[in-house]
């Protein structure tokens, strides 16, 4: 067997990896590459897996650095089934077409700002291979073993990272011996609000795991609670805008929710709070039609109250036309907006008039890869780029990044620990991850696993 690691490798975004027996071959997630505008469309446009001959692609979720270049695979050529959960086909549709939308707006931006003899900027995909891919996703129930073909055999767990995450387990004949590999996908944290924890595996001979936070412990949930309150109290004492990039799927509900409790307990200031993203609003009402994967504290409340993501002073906004109106707002208020690392969206368009008053804070909630945005604003850059125009940081930056629902090293500990100590984990490969958290992830996972865990580069490949 196979594995070759085409994205996702010694970086965070791109997710894509292929497995290869003597009679499959399989890519797991489908991801873009973010960063670089120039660089990540290379990556994005070109693919080495070799589409029309792979016989099935398995979603880890519908984050869109793990399934948003599933269209690009339809225009290369690929006809096969996307194996998932169900919440994560109803997630990754929305997220699919939101992307195409975005790269038609950028690309319509930019090109009319674009320097004379510059080419035209094209988004990746089109209509066509959005719905294509989106007719190609094919579900499967948690917890059940679901034989594909008869030399392979999966199973997805609760990964606890988003709505319809998952672990997944596969049962490979190759050769007439039968490998069993596990591959985390992201894997999420225990006790954070909404989602159930992460489900135990049993050990493996392979294991393919996301490394983002392997270095770092996060602070408890209700520190974090408690630090974006005082956020919002500072903001609404000086006046100031809080500006806070949020992934639409899942980082979004997470702060609604923390908002809605400190809320109903009385202790935000009475200040307007605004959600800036059709696409969070979508993915709110999906995440509400599957109350059947939250978690207990979550089953518990909507047994008194049916909307787990609405308070007084909260607003949903829709259209463009609402989003420019409050970049002309006076006093205090909240945004809550895409993208979570500043790379595309309407976030852009908030930072640019919010970045160069001090009286703002930019509360940045989640990982920042290298080269974007949100990673100059993380540096606190003292002059930053927005949408090819230069704009001083003035602004407060804070992170909070133990709202992130990555795993850190304590969860990684336990979750590993549990896994090797119900059979044994045979060769580990740290994805997923910049170099710093993959090797602190590696020296959780060395005694641990029966030979040393590996860093793979881009487009490595590995007999295993």
């Amino acid at each position: 067997m196979k594995i070759t690691f085409y994205g996702a490798a010694g970086e965070v975004t791109g997710s894509q990896h292929l497995l290869e027996t003597d009679s499959l071959r399989i890519l797991l997630d489908c991801g873009l590459f973010q960063g670089r505008r120039a660089e990540a469309h290379a990556k994005n446009s070109h693919f080495r897996c070799q589409p029309k001959s792979l016989d099935g692609v398995i979603l880890s979720h519908a984050h869109i650095d793990h399934c948003g270049n599933l269209p690009g695979l339809f225009r290369e050529g690929y006809r096969g089934p996307i194996f998932c959960t169900p919440a994560t086909a109803d997630l990754a549709a929305v997220m699919l077409k939101d992307s195409l939308h975005i790269q038609l707006e950028d690309a319509r931006y930019l090109n009319m700002h674009r320097s004379p003899g510059t080419p035209n900027i094209e988004p990746l995909y089109g209509e066509p291979e959005v719905q294509g891919a989106i007719k190609l996703l094919e579900t499967l129930d948690y917890a059940d073993w679901h034989e594909l073909s008869p030399d392979l055999r999966i199973r997805f767990s609760e990964a606890g990272h988003i709505l319809g995450s998952s672990i997944t387990e596969l049962e490979v004949k190759d050769q007439g011996e039968v490998r069993r590999v596990v591959f985390t996908g992201d894997l999420g944290r225990r006790g954070l609000p909404l989602l159930r924890d992460p489900q135990p595996v049993g050990g493996c001979d392979v294991l393919i795991t996301e490394s983002t936070y392997g270095g770092a412990v996060h602070a408890p949930a209700d520190h974090l609670k408690d630090r974006l309150l005082a956020i919002i109290q500072r903001a609404n004492e000086s006046e100031g805008k809080v500006i806070i990039p949020a992934f639409s799927l899942g980082r979004t509900q997470q702060v609604i929710y923390f908002l809605r409790e400190l809320s109903r307990a009385g202790r935000l200031p009475r200040i307007p709070v605004f959600v800036d993203s059709p696409l969070a609003n979508r993915v709110t009402e999906i995440y509400e039609r599957h109350h059947e994967l939250l978690d207990a504290d979550a089953l518990r409340v909507l047994r008194s109250d049916r909307d787990l993501f609405d308070f007084p002073l909260l607003t949903y906004i829709q259209s463009q036309q609402e989003s420019m109106q409050l970049n002309r707002r006076g006093g205090a208020f909240v945004v809550v907006s895409a993208s979570g690392m500043c790379e595309s969206g309407r976030v852009r368009h908030h930072l640019k008039h919010a970045v160069e008053d001090p009286r703002n804070t930019i509360v940045l909630i989640g990982f920042q890869a290298e080269h974007t945005l949100g990673r100059r604003i993380a540096e606190r850059q003292p002059v930053i780029t927005i949408l090819n125009r230069t704009y001083h940081l003035r602004a407060r930056v804070e992170q909070l990044d133990g709202l992130s629902a990555h795993a850190d090293a304590e969860d990684f500990k336990w979750y590993f620990s549990q896994m090797s100590a119900e059979s044994h984990i045979g060769r580990a490969f740290l994805v997923h991850g910049e170099r710093a958290g993959a090797q602190s992830l590696a020296q959780i996972l060395h005694d641990l696993c029966d030979e040393d865990p590996v860093i793979p580069a881009a487009n490595q490949s590995f007999d295993v």
